[in-house]
């Protein structure tokens, strides 16, 4: 008995050595995988339609899956991905050549409002080093997208390995996803039920998150980039792409940057322009997320705004641009873990019999009570 413990616990403890080493092995290729998975979340659906339309043929149906994504998906976002860091070079060559001056904007601020100056000076900012600053960081940043831009046309065979590993990835998922979904619930000691549920959040989170947060990103930044070329303002692609990212972040979004060129404008005298840009982007941009985030996100994820904002910012701090879905996603997974708990082991509460304003207001009674009588609630009458 002795025996078989031990030899029990040291394939216990190999099995997780060899896990976290092939974890290791893999670490690289990370993002890779994931974003095979979401293809394979996102596109299985199709991938369902096509088998039963070829009669059961699953690789013509994977491939046919995965030849429509590159032609909607993917070759769409390597140009758009192709022309950002082309218009990042132009930017950059620009800001060298000062014949775009950042500093010239905050400047004009200066001379526009003379009086915010010193109400800036109250809170420490001083608008000079503030110019000097703006100026710096944008050299810097289109310097950044001048250099990837660069990066990108010599890093092209990275860049087809990649994409080739997530598509052939991708292919598998497609194919063999729900085989490989019964083998991880066969080996997770979690309990088959608790396996299907984590897995059925996961699916319905990733989807969520892709559909709602993209859709809204690339509908706020394709609008942004719109009325950016309408008013013949500067990299309207450029700044469409940096809308779109910044769109994927709640709350603030797409504001980020429309809000201080609508000022700009309204500084610079160009009053028409500068209201057009605050009524678009105040009535039609933001109206977008107002409406479609809590639609698309909040409803089908079952995270409150907050907790969706929270989870977003975090994911972004830790797992870079994949953050967007990963964040939600393991807010939604520690959400449905405590559900798990609190169903399992104290089965007696359900959060539908609380009444909130019924227990505001006898803490709030109990407040207004003097305190002798609430010595004798705590501890009971000592006369008796």
């Amino acid at each position: 008995m002795q025996q078989e413990k031990l030899e029990q616990r040291f394939f216990l403890l190999s099995l997780g050595l060899v896990t976290l080493l092939f974890a290791y092995l893999l670490q690289s290729f990370f993002g890779v995988i994931f974003w095979s998975c979401v293809i394979g979340i996102l596109f299985y659906p199709l991938f369902a339609k096509l088998e039963s339309a070829f009669g059961g043929r699953a690789n013509l149906a994977a491939l046919t899956t995965l030849l429509l994504c590159c032609v909607m998906v993917i070759v769409p976002a390597l140009v758009i991905l192709a022309s950002f860091f082309a218009e990042g070079a132009r930017l950059y060559e620009k800001l060298e050549s000062g014949e775009l001056d950042p500093g010239q904007y905050i400047e004009q601020f200066k001379l526009s409002f003379p009086i915010m100056q010193d109400f800036f000076a109250r809170f420490g900012i001083d608008l000079d080093n503030l110019k000097s600053n703006v100026a710096q960081g944008a050299i810097s940043a289109s310097q950044m997208l001048a250099e990837n831009a660069v990066q990108l046309g010599q890093g092209t065979m990275t860049l087809l390995l990649h994409l080739g590993v997530l598509l052939y990835i991708s292919f598998f998922i497609l194919r063999d996803g729900p085989q490989l979904i019964a083998i991880l619930v066969s080996a997770l000691p979690l309990g088959d039920e608790r396996e299907h549920l984590l897995f059925r959040k996961f699916y319905e989170v990733t989807r969520a998150t892709i559909k709602g947060n993209l859709v809204v990103a690339v509908m706020q930044g394709a609008m942004g980039g719109l009325i950016f070329w309408l008013l013949g303002l500067q990299s309207p692609l450029l700044w469409a792409v940096v809308m779109t990212l910044l769109s994927l972040v709640p709350v603030v979004g797409a504001a980020l940057i429309w809000a201080p060129v609508a000022l700009y404008l309204l500084v610079s005298g160009n009053w028409i322009d500068g209201l057009i840009l605050i009524a678009f982007g105040a009535g039609v941009i933001g109206l977008v997320d107002n409406i479609l985030r809590p639609v698309l996100v909040g409803r089908d994820t079952a995270l409150p705004d907050y907790l969706v904002l929270l989870s977003t910012l975090g994911g972004f701090a830790v797992f870079g641009m994949n953050g967007f879905v990963v964040g939600p996603l393991i807010a939604a997974l520690f959400l449905t873990f405590w559900d798990i708990f609190i169903r399992e082991f104290n089965p007696r509460f359900d959060p539908g019999e609380i009444d909130a304003k019924k227990e505001l207001q006898q803490w709030q009674e109990q407040d207004r009570e003097p305190e002798s009588d609430k010595s004798k609630t705590a501890t009971g009458d000592p006369l008796k």
